[in-house]
């Protein structure tokens, strides 16, 4: 027997490539794609890795939209990683990221998100098994990465849960042989964001060819960019007035104190403690235009700082020439600390005895008869936090695979370990109890000393008037340290067989067949003020939960018609997959498409498919909240407000989300080096889970949502008693739209094999709905804002480039239509944002020495190279640069 027993091989089809136009200019593995393949032709071009389908026939062409992109795409520009790169596609939405999630306990993470579906409802895989590190890209090196398959619409029946909006499968480049090294620095033109990567990896056969073994890694730095206000259009902005402002502060309370009840209201502390008359600026609300009014924007990152390493290596070895051993192990840790956000005061009693008041204050309550105030405090010299972050994730893999028949049958079987360790503590809170304590000083009339009037064990008075008033010893007792621990662990185990039992006139018959399963486990542990809940403002909850999914599969593809006018290849896909879950029972998912050969190189394909997506374990066990809650019952409004006691946390009756998605699109190669498709799609999701409020559930009840009804508790009297305010299958989701690609590659005949390259990606959605039983709100064109689900209109990236066996560039355009920074807030009077462009250049130039492709490579990329300001309020957004210009250059070694 030969290798080709062991590995089917393919080039890729034209249909499940749509040569993205993120590519760079020298892409010789994309520009490979053609309408068709054979057996012989795949024998040349690598190891199959399904993703859209558990099928393995070399040649089988995918009815299910299938981009692919090579490792030489992923380094356009320089992205710190798979997931900034997948971002620019126009298909991903970055959620999740550096840029939005700089003050939340997520920060530092990059999932995907495909079409901004939510991070939950994209499935992320290694080589087609399950990350343990829940979709965060950080987790796996880059160089290792041979190349990424992304399907653009359910694939549940292939891959099971989370496949609602798509999957991302990273291929590992397990056939490398030689050395390659790299390094690289970036810097914006600010000066700031500075960045310095470092990447390796290793390959060899050993045994006589029968092994073979690739290890890599990478570590990055990235300083990211610590204050929010240090660009244009993010920091310091408010809707006020029904405007987007700028220059916007608290106006309820101010640095170093301010006073607001009785004959000193108005009044701030200077640093001595004396009392003066505060720069108020315009006051709207809570809010102050202007002024000293301060702002946590002044001190939380814009770009949460990224420092990581990964690590990975994969082994296999040919037992015999029909079974081979493979393994392979990854680590990964990223690790940062950073200023976080304030934890600040709004309401403190301060009596006319205070330790720490001067004598002219207190003659001045002492003449106004008056034996306390209130005051309110920006808390930035004693109660402003960091969040030191420690993540950790290692997963291992053994797998076997082998065929029979003269290759006609091939089996396979895994296991696969994983854990993620998450470690977060975050210091700077106040403690609510030894706060209090602190505040209430006075003079011990023995020693003439400020003590605590409590005589609370270990208090330390504290003085809070003036900026840098606080002692570090009172800091100390007041603040305190949330603190969280959680281990995520997975085990998935798989068996599958895939063949073709018999021929038919039209090719063989395809089938795919297996079963799969996997445990999941979560524990999170906090620290003992976490449990408590000593603390003011904020605190980590303590999650304990698992379950268990058991699933078996099967897919056919069956040749209808063959070589007639019009049905040149007409071919049928099926499959299903039952998946029991030991929280929500059987679940089904299915698909049926079809591909056809219209005409030569013109190939349409449709699909259909059911998806599900279960609720994870946070969803389903986070702890049991209790607090009280005023609310207003619609059934008996003449009572008022009323409190009630709500429950919050997980919900073990949630059932799995379902989704519905056709697919529909047509891909095209009319001329030589010219390839184009266009592919619809249309997801609708039910019984989405999600969270809503007391009083937004109690009103969704009253207005027709019966099914919310059953999470209300009322007593003999027809009066609500409690709420569950839990995670429920609530809203639907609706999308659709079109994604095209044209790609054109012309020959330059010349020693250098020299080629220009020219492409155009983009995605038009149509519509992008929610419902949650009484409204339904439309999300397109609702793009700047971070915390809705607005996508753009359309979003499209073109490139031109040119690439030899030495230079290549490449100019690319990244292309956001107009739209709004939020489409619900009608009443804005500046809501409208333009239509953006983006213009990104890379230049490389290679330097061959000896022999077998051994060569050195200098690069340089500018991001934004015109430096273009992002929209008003882009704090936070998903979509546009806040950066600027970011300039990279770097080296490869390669031998």
């Amino acid at each position: 027997m030969t290798e080709q027993l062991l590995r089917a091989r393919r080039r890729p089809f034209l249909a499940g490539t749509a040569l993205l136009a993120l590519c760079t200019a020298a892409t010789p593995a994309l520009a490979q794609t053609g309408a068709q393949t054979s057996s012989a032709d795949a024998d040349k071009t690598g190891d199959i890795v399904v993703t859209g389908s558990r099928i393995d026939r070399p040649g089988y062409e995918l009815p299910t939209p299938l981009l692919h992109m090579t490792q030489a795409d992923l380094d356009v520009v320089s992205r710190t990683n798979v997931g900034a790169a997948l971002a620019d596609l126009p298909q991903f939405k970055a959620s999740q990221s550096p840029q939005t999630s700089g003050t939340n306990a997520q920060a530092g993470r990059f999932p995907i998100n495909i079409r901004g579906l939510g991070e939950t409802r994209s499935l992320v895989l290694v080589d087609g098994r399950r990350l343990v590190s829940d979709n965060d890209l950080n987790t796996v090196p880059s160089i290792m990465v041979k190349s990424v398959d992304i399907v653009t619409g359910g694939a549940s029946a292939a891959w099971g849960s989370d496949a609602v909006a798509g999957v991302v499968n990273m291929i590992i480049d397990s056939d490398y042989e030689g050395v390659r090294l790299g390094a690289e620095g970036g810097l914006s033109s600010r000066g700031d964001a500075g960045q310095v990567k470092f990447e390796g990896k290793y390959g060899t056969a050993f045994a006589g060819g029968r092994g073979h073994l690739v290890i890599g890694g990478e570590y990055l730095d990235n300083k990211g960019i610590l204050k929010k206000t240090d660009r244009k259009n993010t920091g310091r902005f408010a809707t006020i007035s029904n405007t987007l402002t700028p220059d916007v502060g608290l106006a309820t309370r101010l640095i170093g104190g301010y006073i607001t009840s009785g004959v000193l209201k108005g009044y701030g502390f200077n640093p001595d403690g004396s009392l003066r008359t505060p720069d108020i600026g315009t006051v709207v609300g809570t809010n102050m235009v202007g002024g000293e009014g301060p702002s946590d924007d002044e001190r939380s990152p814009l770009i949460t700082p990224q420092q990581r390493y990964t690590l990975m290596a994969k082994t296999s070895f040919e037992l015999t020439d029909t079974l081979k051993l493979s393994a392979d192990l990854r680590y990964s840790r990223y690790y940062n600390s950073y200023t976080w956000f304030g934890d600040h005061t709004g309401s403190v009693t301060i009596k006319s005895d205070n330790a720490f008041l001067n004598d002219d204050i207190r003659q001045m309550l002492a003449d106004a008869d008056q034996g306390s105030f209130t005051m309110a405090r920006y808390n930035a010299d004693m109660s402003y936090s960091t969040i030191n972050l420690d993540r950790r994730s290692i997963q291992g893999t053994l797998a076997l695979d082998g065929s029979f028949g003269d290759g006609r049958w091939r089996y396979g079987a895994y296991y696969s370990h994983g854990q993620y360790r998450n470690k977060i503590n975050t210091p700077g809170f106040l403690i609510t109890q030894n706060f209090n304590n602190a505040v209430d000083a006075v003079i011990d009339p023995a020693t003439g000393e400020a003590v605590c009037r409590s005589g609370a064990a270990g208090c330390v008075p504290i003085d809070l008037f003036g900026e840098g008033a606080p002692s570090q010893e009172a800091i100390d007792y007041v603040t305190g340290t949330p603190r969280l621990n959680s281990l995520n662990k997975i085990d998935t185990y798989g068996v599958s067989l895939r063949g073709e039992p018999f021929d038919l006139p039209a090719g063989p018959v395809s089938i795919a067949i297996g079963a799969e399963g996997r445990n999941l486990s979560t524990v999170s542990k906090v620290g003992e003020l976490d449990a408590a809940k000593a603390f003011t403002s904020f605190w980590f909850n303590s999650l304990r939960g698992k379950y268990d999914v058991k699933e078996a599969f099967a897919e056919v593809v069956v040749p209808v018609i063959r070589d007639v006018p019009v049905l040149r290849k007409l071919e049928l896909n099926g499959a299903v997959r039952a998946s029991d879950y030991s929280t929500s029972g059987t679940v089904w998912s299915w698909k049926l498409g079809a591909t056809n050969e219209f005409l030569p190189g013109v190939i349409g394909r449709v699909t259909r498919s059911r998806d599900i997506r279960a609720p994870n374990v946070s969803e389903l066990y986070t702890n049991q909240t209790v607090s009280n809650v005023n609310i207003v019952d619609p059934r008996y409004t003449d009572d008022g407000s009323r409190s009630v006691v709500v429950y919050g946390g997980g919900n073990p009756s949630l059932k799995p989300e379902k989704s519905d998605t056709w697919t529909a699109g047509i891909t095209t190669a009319p001329l030589h080096g010219l390839t184009a498709s266009i592919d619809y799609f249309n997801i609708a999701i039910r019984d989405v889970i999600t969270s809503i409020s007391a009083q937004v559930l109690i009103d969704r009840c009253d207005g027709g949502n019966t099914s919310l009804c059953d999470y209300i508790t009322r007593d003999s009297t027809d009066r609500i008693t409690s709420v569950a305010s839990s995670s429920v299958n609530l809203s639907e989701f609706k999308s659709d739209g079109v994604d095209a690609e044209v790609a054109y590659t012309l020959p330059v005949n010349n020693d250098a094999n020299g080629r220009f390259n020219f492409r155009l990606v983009g995605t038009w959605v149509n519509h992008f709905t929610t419902d949650d039983g009484v409204t339904k709100v439309e999300y397109v064109k609702s793009q700047g804002y971070a915390f809705v689900n607005g996508v753009p209109r359309i979003r499209a990236n073109a490139s031109v480039g040119y690439a030899s066996d030495g230079f290549s560039g490449m100019v690319r355009a990244r292309y956001i239509s107009a739209g709004y920074w939020n489409r619900t807030s009608t009443a804005l009077t500046n809501n409208r944002i333009p239509a953006y462009a983006y213009v990104d250049l890379q230049l490389s130039q290679k330097v061959p020495f000896g022999d077998g492709g051994k060569h050195f490579e200098i690069y340089g990329n500018v991001s934004n190279l015109f430096d273009k300001d992002p929209p008003l309020y882009s704090t936070f957004s998903p979509y546009y640069d806040v950066i600027g210009r970011y300039m990279t250059v770097g080296a490869r070694l390669e031998f």
